[in-house]
């Protein structure tokens, strides 16, 4: 099958568009034929290469994946070929104490799939093996391109202001990055609860489209001081809710955003993970810092609800044949995607 490998970290031109061995069926795995994935800033980061996190090589990336079931292992008795499905990302042991409790992302095996996992296990490639579990039905009305690309955002975004921040009607919201894959999710779950997002993006177009899928504020930041605007929108009061994951070139701001007993929710940091706190602020603000890692099928399953019933969208900007992956990760490095980058293998 052909796929995109890297033996080797470093830039786009390590990425090999080859052919690589169909993968084999255990018991209680399942083989789908891809028909799209998506492209999220692990990839990137995975293909960089991470101090501390082991990626195995050769790699093939992907964490985002849908198509059409081709074959189930012996021990697979719900899902049969013809099935069309897209992938839950999270792998765990489904035997400790936090799994049997549904709370897989404490599991001391946790991997997402396609970034920690390998060699050549990931879903931009023709064929993708992944356990029975981690199937889900694919919604229906749904593009290829579309279902390919949102289970990861969906999740991450769903668990990080219900699971954690626990979001209520009429909190407002500082997203960073809500013209991104994370904020197009982050803006449309506000509105499913309530709450009131504010969008915070680089250029007018961004934010224009931010609008459109229910942003109540907006703040570029390349031309304004966010936390200035904030103080002008919340009459100096600061936000209920940061969503936070740029780490650090943002986290002062997102600091000096929230309100007394404010709460900052992280799931990652694209520009650097040395973020410094006055603790000051901390203890006297009464705030609250809460790391999110992405989620659990459940959430998946609770967000994947709304988006059948049109209360959220996928948010597609792009589609690249699977052989131009180096071309889709330049424009997320260059900060030039809105929502998310579909990858299709050729038929």
């Amino acid at each position: 099958m052909k796929a995109v490998v890297f033996e080797e970290h470093g830039g786009v031109d390590v990425l090999q568009y080859k052919d690589v061995a169909e993968p084999s069926l255990g018991p209680n795995d399942v083989l789908i034929k891809v028909k799209a994935s998506g492209c999220n800033y692990n990839d990137i980061w995975a293909r960089r290469g991470l101090p501390g996190m082991r990626v195995l090589l050769p790699h093939i990336s992907g964490s985002d994946a849908a198509g059409e079931v081709v074959g189930v292992g012996s021990e697979v008795a719900d899902i049969k070929a013809g099935d069309e499905v897209l992938v839950y990302p999270g792998l765990s042991c489904r035997t400790c104490q936090f799994c049997a409790n549904g709370q897989d992302t404490f599991c001391r095996q946790y991997k997402i799939w396609g970034f920690q996992t390998g060699p050549l296990d990931g879903g931009q490639a023709e064929f993708a093996k992944v356990p029975a579990f981690n199937i889900v039905p694919k919604p229906q009305g749904l593009a290829w391109e579309e279902a390919g690309s949102l289970a990861l955002v969906l999740l991450t975004a769903w668990r990080m202001l219900v699971g954690r921040a626990r979001i209520q009607a009429g909190d407002l919201v500082l997203i960073w990055g809500a013209a991104g894959g994370l904020g197009t999710m982050a803006i449309q779950i506000c509105r499913v609860f309530g709450a009131r997002p504010i969008a915070v993006a680089s250029s007018a177009e961004k934010l224009e489209f931010c609008s459109k899928l229910g942003a109540e504020h907006l703040i570029n930041r390349k031309k304004q001081d966010v936390s200035e605007e904030i103080r002008k929108i919340t009459d100096r009061r600061g936000v209920d809710v940061v969503f936070e994951h740029v780490g650090n070139a943002t986290w002062a701001q997102s600091v000096a955003s929230l309100k007394w007993g404010g709460t900052l929710v992280t799931c990652g940091a694209t520009s650097g993970f040395e973020a410094p706190t006055d603790l000051r602020f901390l203890w006297n603000k009464q705030m609250n810092f809460l790391g999110s890692h992405m989620g659990n099928k459940t959430d998946l399953l609770e967000g994947l609800r709304w988006m059948e019933s049109g209360h959220i969208k996928p948010v597609v900007s792009h589609a690249f044949p699977l052989r131009e992956t180096g071309t889709a990760q330049t424009l997320m490095e260059n900060n030039e995607v809105m929502g998310k980058i579909a990858l299709v293998p050729e038929a």
